[in-house]
């Protein structure tokens, strides 16, 4: 059995190295790991990692999120979120279920809703998670 509140984390499809800087729009359906810095917004049915030397500014909507590193910018996600101790979060949180180790450095509001309400926020919002 896993200690971690999101299994998949150790499962990603993509990586974006430590020296990778990128700035704009992401939209994909699978995992993402990010190593490195990116600049812009972030679309997702599946999972986003913010490893711990990462740097994110963006607002992102994702089915899953891991923070180990610096995010910048407002969250939402239909299932879940974990901030591990490494990890700051500089914005506010819309999402289903989240947890939050010691150590984190949260600087925002959080609202936790329904999965159906989250689904419709984003509807009403048009906040699509892929185009």
């Amino acid at each position: 059995m896993s200690n971690y509140f999101i299994e998949d984390k150790d499962k990603i499809n993509t990586v974006l190295e430590t020296e990778t800087e990128l700035e704009g729009e992401l939209f994909f359906k699978t995992s993402l790991k990010i190593k490195g810095k990116f600049r812009g917004t972030i679309r997702t049915q599946g999972l986003l990692y913010v490893e711990k030397d990462a740097e994110v500014e963006a607002d992102i909507i994702a089915k899953d999120l891991v923070i180990s590193g610096i995010v910048k910018g407002n969250v939402l996600t239909t299932n879940k979120i974990e901030i591990e101790a490494t990890g700051k979060l500089y914005g506010d949180i819309k999402t289903y279920k989240l947890k939050i180790a010691d150590g984190v450095f949260f600087d925002g509001n959080c609202e936790m809703l329904s999965q159906d309400e989250l689904e419709k926020l984003i509807q009403t919002e048009n906040l699509k998670p892929n185009p």
